[in-house]
């Protein structure tokens, strides 16, 4: 370890224990548990803790949410987030700050916001960063302030030659967007702003997260000198019946091909460009998007047909995932998603081992060919953790069958397989009414034999399969006599822990693939938590698990078919991974 990296450490921790000062009890979409927030109840986490991850990213201990402000700096990757200093429960939020080289391998620094000041006084919470067209970062987040109105305030480094940019300064002009009954605002509505962007008048735009009664708003500021803002006349996207819209994400994609656009982009001659619009929907607390087309004049998002911004959207993800934060990456030319993944343990439990949440593997996030869809996959970076690997080609599995796969640390893996699906003709016709994919998953678990399906990969099991997380494909006719199909993916956790008290949700989402070519699966698995990709990223669903047996060496992996028919491994090939260097 280097000197300036013991050196950020012991600054991270002094200021630990300055923020150990504040006390803050908010009402927010976040539940603050004040028995249960004060430096007595924080425990210094294990190394050996069988739920922490290895190469996922989390701080040492505590609480920790949204992703803030993730950016890239002269090379160097910046990820802030929403941290509590003093617990492993919401409450006291913090700017964490740690910076990274590959996105994978972090250092920490001080926290790099943290309540000082009037407009923020009683909480620092989202925001975004944006590069100005100079080359300086410059950080949009809301601040609590005394009345505990939500307010939009703006910091810089300061010292632009640091290109770790451990120090931050608050303008004296904040709050620079402030909530106003006039314009029919809520105070306690009023967050999280977008990263910026030029518009064709040279003005710059932010959108907030806001709502009025059950109408969800993107809310559009402009501003010449991004210091005096003025609020639009119209929101930028609205939806009546979605309720309160959450860290909003709203950016650029190409037409064709996986490059990315940077934010203020109006693209290349001969480029056409589509616009995402992202929400957290505050109610299901998910993250939702819309593909659509962005009226540069009109300050005006219009969805494509088909879409509509409310919780019958396409999803980024159809397990734990919220909070999701894009940024535009110069170095690699990609826009990188980021999103944040609560436990699934009681709040005790997560008191009881010091910390509670992480950040998902970063994935680069691209528009699919179809134009109807957006496909994510995990950056490349994280194929450097691999070690060990096995290889599987062209084996059978018959109806009821499973094959484990030995010779990697099944606790801590990557895993890619691709199945061929045989006799499409004795799939089952889905019935009109199931709609709703989670459902679909919720009442035909692992256990439930179809024409074909389940098959797929069981992770994190125990020998005996007392316990293990199941991660599937169902296929269906989508009528009788139809060369149409339905595929349906599942990640069935109800089986993933004989600890009862644990969230054991299942989770289901359909896959926009044609099953007459090869079915691939996608697994990144990591003691409490299993990414899955579906169809090359065209679905993906997290789950977080707990195994009481399936632990550490304990733990198995299987490809499995429970259907009626046979189904073919034409490949799997799995990784041990190395633990990331997360200090």
């Amino acid at each position: 370890m280097t000197k300036d990296v013991c050196s950020n450490i012991g600054l991270w921790l002094l200021f630990t224990l300055l923020l150990s000062n504040y006390v803050v009890d908010l009402e927010a979409s976040h539940h603050v548990y004040n028995r249960l927030t004060q430096s007595s109840n924080t425990k210094s986490p294990s190394v050996n803790q069988p739920y922490r991850t290895g190469y996922h990213f989390q701080p040492p201990k505590n609480w920790m949410n949204d992703p803030n402000g993730p950016m890239i700096y002269k090379g160097i990757y910046h990820l802030f987030y929403q941290w509590n200093p003093k617990g492993a429960v919401w409450g006291n939020i913090v700017w964490a700050h740690s910076t990274s080289t590959d996105l994978i391998n972090w250092n920490p620094h001080p926290p790099a916001i943290f309540p000082s000041e009037p407009f923020d006084i009683n909480g620092c919470w989202s925001g975004s960063a944006t590069i100005l067209p100079d080359g300086k970062p410059v950080i949009l987040y809301t601040g609590i302030d005394p009345k505990n109105q939500q307010v939009q305030n703006i910091a810089e480094p300061k010292n632009l030659s640091d290109p770790y940019l451990v120090e931050w300064k608050k303008s004296p002009l904040n709050p620079l967007m402030a909530p106003d009954a006039v314009n029919g605002i809520n105070a306690s509505s009023f967050r999280d702003p977008t990263t910026a962007w030029l518009g064709h008048d040279k003005k710059w735009r932010v959108i907030i997260g806001s709502k009025i009664h059950r109408r969800g708003l993107a809310i559009t500021y402009t501003s010449k000198d991004f210091l005096k803002w003025e609020k639009s006349p119209e929101p930028l996207h609205y939806d009546d019946g979605s309720g309160m819209w959450e860290c909003p994400d709203f950016f650029p994609v190409t037409r064709f091909g996986s490059k990315g656009v940077e934010t203020s982009s109006f693209g290349e001659p001969n480029e056409v460009l589509k616009h995402v619009l992202k929400i957290s929907l505050d109610d299901t607390k998910h993250d939702y998007y819309t593909i659509g087309t962005y009226d540069r004049v009109g300050d005006k998002f219009i969805p494509d047909k088909g879409f509509k911004m409310d919780g019958t959207a396409p999803r980024y993800d159809y397990g734990k995932y919220y909070a999701s934060k894009t940024f535009y990456d110069s170095a690699k030319n990609r826009r990188v998603l980021w999103g944040w993944t609560n436990e699934s343990s009681s709040v005790e439990d997560d008191v009881e081992k010091g910390w509670s949440g992480i950040q998902t593997i970063p994935r680069k996030i691209w528009l699919g060919r179809s134009g109807k869809q957006l496909i994510q996959w995990p950056v490349r970076e994280v194929e450097r953790l691999r070690t060990k690997q096995v290889n599987l080609r062209n084996k059978v599995l018959n109806s009821r069958s499973r094959l484990e796969v030995y010779g990697v640390t099944a606790a801590q893996a990557d895993v890619e397989v691709l199945f061929k699906v045989r006799n499409l003709e004795k799939a089952d016709v889905i019935e009109p009414s199931w709609t709703d994919p989670q459902l679909i998953c919720s009442k035909m678990n692992v256990s439930v034999k179809s024409g074909l399906g389940p098959f797929g990969l069981m992770v994190l099991a125990s020998k005996n399969l007392e316990e293990y997380t199941s991660v599937y494909f169902r296929i269906f006719k989508a009528h009788q006599n139809s060369n149409k199909y339905v595929v349906v993916m599942c990640s069935d956790q109800s089986r993933s822990s004989l600890e009862e008290d644990n969230d054991k949700t299942t989770y289901g989402a359909f896959v926009d693939i044609d099953p007459r070519q090869p079915v691939s699966l996608r697994a990144l698995i990591d003691h409490s938590v299993v990414e899955s990709f579906g169809g090359r990223g065209r679905a993906c669903i997290t789950s977080r698990v707990y195994p009481k047996l399936a632990i550490g060496k304990s733990s198995h992996l299987f490809a499995f078919n429970y259907g009626s028919q046979s189904v073919d491994v034409l490949s799997l090939s799995a990784w041990s991974m190395k633990s990331a260097q997360i200090s």
